[in-house]
Order: structure tokens, then C-alpha cells, then sequence
């Protein structure tokens, strides 16, 4: 004998004293007429009951348990007897699920094969009481799999249609949805973004202070000390999302969006968008500029304010420690440049027989000795290759850096698919941890492939 979905086979013979534990799900869309003595819930127990006692000699039996969910649409899982029902479920009380008919237990498809796969995967069987749908017959199995069928088809179509209409709303330069950047707020009818004022000057200021410093960090510094965050924002439902202190990573997300534009960025190609935009074009391009060449040196000469050609350079070898630049101010016009032993500075001069040097001398000596250097033609030949060599590794560190962000962008696109097909039944402004992941999702995309844009910039340059 075939093996019952649900039940174990013993050599083949069915165990007489096997026993099919049925629990019983009704439904109602609304809560008229459920007051009165009989009412729809207890005539689609009853019917469910008497199905129960004409599969007695099967071991059938019914759980006293009631599951019934009275006022409840179909078309939502968030109903409280669906979830008691589901939570028995895996704790394996349940071997069988009855109902008069398989819109009571869902009107969704997709909904509907999400709850058939927890069924199989706990061994449960599925009974429609009027509709000869029953999956512990080889029948109901095949009904079931033309039914997954339909909704992975399903599924696939809506993501595409979501897909298709995303990417055709970003050509067209609209807001299709994520956490809104700060400078802007989204439309009380949503679809759009709207300028906020008050923000739209943090903004500004920030690209103001990013040119002037020219160094994130040093950017990062005067924000935080300024308190300044980034967006605060509510929800529609009402949830708070909190503005976070900037660090380096959220400044350059915040100075690479072309959103400040009045553009929107698909999958790397710019498009005008119908938001105004809030940094002018020259600003922006001379923001980039900066970016794009303290990306090649680092910002060291940005953040060298002295101007010590050695710093970072000079090595004490008696103590095996780092050299650091620092000054002395002797009078109110001038100032005197050394280079310690950061030995020396932390565990006390007389542990390094170095201790300092004077900046000008000794930055003197090594410009003397390069000019010499760059007098030996074989010399210069093999700094120029050694130089070659390390831009080379720089240009591959950076092209595994790009693939490695293509990668992580792929991934976010395939659970961005995912999770469109997943939600698809759901309200389009739903605030639900699936809606909320999808624009956290679209956050990491439009990062990502702005991050992927630098480097681009940069292989090219």
C-alpha cells in the first residue's frame, strides 16, 4: 500500500492502531450573523466533523481544539486561528488539516502554497471537505502540484510585472519607493519626493564642509560635533526611524547621491528625475573631483597641515618604532618642527637614545639624497618599474573590489526578487518586516552601485 502523506509505513501494512489527529479550521469574511445559535462557523465544523467520523476506520480522529477565525479575509495570514494552527502544526499535534473548502483556509494562491509547503514539510495532510481535495490520495497530490505550479507561475509573473514597472518608473526619473535621503521627504500621496527645507541646508553645508576640509574624516568630525545625523524619518504607520550619527561610509553615500542632482541612478545609468534638485552641478562635480583624488593619495595631504614631507616615513631602527611629526611654539610667529620617537613620547625619553630630530634638517637631507638619486639613470628605470608594479596591485585591489560589490549586488537584486514575490499579496505601502527589508534592500542597491561608480571612476582615471 502507498505511503499516506503524513504517515509512516511499516513493510508496507498499514498500522491498524495508527491514529490521524484532524484539526478543523473555519472561516468567516465577516462578523454578521455570528452571534446567532448556528452560524456558518458551526455548520463548516459540522460538515468537517462528519467527514472526520466517515474516516473513522482510518484512525481518523478530531482534535477538540477549535481553530475558528470569525471576521477574517482570506486574502491576509494575519489571522489568530491560522497562527495557533500553524504554531501546533510544528510542535506536531496536528497530523491533518480539515475544511469545508480551500478558500476558507486562504484566497490567496501564493499564501496558500507558502502554508501547503509548512504542511509538507511537517508531514501534514490537507483536506477539502466539498471539493474532493485531498492529499492523502495519489489525486489530491497531483491537484496540489498543478496548484504550486500555478503559483510559482504566479509568483514569476508578478515579480517580473513589479520588476518591469520599477525599472520603467526610474527611467522616468520617479521615486519608487526605500527610505527617503536627507533633503528630501516623501509626498503626503507618496510616488514622489518633496524638498525639505530645514534639511536641504544641513545638506548643502555638509558639501560646503567636505571642500573646504577635503577629508571625510575631518568632515565626519565637524558634523558629529555639530550633531547632525542623518534622515529622521516616520513611517506611515507611524514607526520612527531614528537619524544615526554620521561616519565615514554614510558621508560618501550621502556626497555620491545623485539624487542631491535632481537624478535618479538604475542599475548604474542616470536618469532626470521629477524631484528638484538641491546641490547645483558645479559643486557636486568639484565634490567628486575631491573624492576621486583622495582616493588615490588617501587625503595624506589634506591632513597634513604642516606639511611634513616625512611623515609617515621616518623609522627610529634602535627602538624598532614609528617617527611622528610634531611642533614646538617658542615665540608668537614661529613655530619648530620635530620628528619624535613615538617610544620616546609614550614610555619617556630616556628609553631611546634617537629621541627627535629637527624637521628641516633632517627633510633637507632627503630631498639632498633624491636629487642624487634621481641622477642614476639604472636607479630611476627601477623606481619606475617598482612604481608601475605597486599601481598595478593598487588597479587589482581595486578590480576584486569591484567584483566583489558585483557580487554583493547580484545577491541583493535576487533577494530583492525574492522578497517582490513573496509580498506581492501584500498592501503596496505595507509596513511589514518584508516592505521594510525591500527598501532596505533598494538603500544597499543604490549604495552599492554608487560605490561601484567610484571605482569605476577610478580604473578609468
Amino acid at each position: 500500500m502507498e505511503q499516506v502523506f503524513g504517515r509512516k509505513q511499516n513493510n508496507n501494512k498499514k498500522t491498524e492502531a495508527s491514529i490521524v489527529r484532524c484539526a478543523i479550521y473555519t472561516r468567516k469574511s465577516t462578523n454578521e450573523g455570528l452571534d446567532q445559535e448556528f452560524n456558518s462557523l458551526d455548520a463548516q465544523r459540522e460538515a468537517a466533523e462528519a467527514y472526520i467520523a466517515s474516516q473513522k476506520h482510518e484512525g481518523w480522529v478530531c482534535l477538540p481544539e477549535y481553530y475558528d477565525d470569525g471576521g477574517f479575509s482570506g486574502g491576509t495570514m494575519e489571522r489568530p486561528a491560522v497562527k495557533r494552527l500553524l504554531a501546533d502544526i510544528e510542535a506536531g499535534g496536528i497530523d491533518c488539516i480539515i475544511v469545508y473548502k480551500v478558500d476558507r483556509l486562504s484566497r490567496s494562491l501564493l499564501d496558500f502554497a507558502r502554508l501547503v509547503e509548512t504542511f509538507e514539510r511537517n508531514n501534514v495532510s490537507f483536506v477539502s471537505v466539498t471539493q474532493q481535495f485531498n492529499t492523502t490520495n495519489s489525486m489530491g497530490r497531483l491537484t496540489l502540484n498543478i496548484l504550486l505550479s500555478f503559483a510559482q507561475f504566479e509568483r514569476e509573473i508578478i515579480a517580473e510585472r513589479t520588476r518591469d514597472k520599477m525599472s520603467a518608473a526610474r527611467r522616468k526619473g520617479k521615486w519608487v519607493g526605500g527610505h527617503p535621503v536627507l533633503g528630501y521627504d516623501v509626498a503626503p500621496g507618496g510616488g514622489r519626493l518633496v524638498v525639505n527645507e530645514e534639511e536641504t541646508a544641513k545638506v548643502q553645508v555638509i558639501y560646503e564642509l567636505y571642500l573646504e576640509r577635503q577629508s571625510l574624516i575631518a568632515t565626519v568630525q565637524e558634523l558629529n560635533r555639530r550633531g547632525w545625523t542623518t534622515k529622521h524619518w516616520i513611517t506611515k504607520k507611524g514607526r520612527e526611524h531614528i537619524g544615526k550619527p554620521f561616519n565615514k561610509n554614510k558621508l560618501l553615500d550621502l556626497l555620491t547621491n545623485v539624487i542631491y542632482l535632481g537624478k535618479v541612478n538604475h542599475k548604474g545609468t542616470i536618469y532626470e528625475g521629477e524631484h528638484e534638485a538641491i546641490v547645483s552641478e558645479e559643486i557636486w562635480r568639484n565634490a567628486q573631483n575631491v573624492l576621486k583624488r583622495n582616493g588615490k593619495n588617501g587625503g595624506k595631504l589634506v591632513r597634513n597641515k604642516y606639511g611634513a614631507l616625512l611623515r609617515g616615513l621616518l623609522y627610529c631602527i634602535p627602538c624598532q618604532a614609528a617617527m611622528t611629526h610634531t611642533y614646538t611654539t617658542k615665540s608668537k610667529n614661529r613655530q619648530y618642527r620635530y620628528y619624535v620617537c613615538s617610544k620616546a613620547q609614550k614610555q619617556g625619553w630616556s628609553t631611546c637614545p634617537t629621541k627627535s630630530l629637527p624637521a628641516a634638517e633632517i627633510e633637507r637631507f632627503v630631498v639632498e639624497r633624491i636629487r642624487c638619486i634621481g641622477k642614476d639613470h639604472r636607479l630611476i628605470a627601477e623606481t619606475i618599474q617598482q612604481a608601475q608594479a605597486q599601481n598595478k596591485k593598487q588597479l587589482d585591489e581595486l578590480e576584486r573590489e569591484r567584483r566583489i560589490l558585483e557580487l554583493e549586488l547580484k545577491r541583493y537584486h535576487n533577494e530583492l526578487h525574492q522578497l517582490i514575490g513573496s509580498e506581492a499579496s501584500s498592501a503596496a505601502d505595507s509596513d511589514s518586516p518584508t516592505t521594510n527589508r525591500l527598501a532596505d534592500l533598494q538603500d544597499r542597491i543604490g549604495s552599492t552601485e554608487q560605490q561601484i561608480t567610484r571605482i569605476r571612476a577610478l580604473l578609468s582615471g
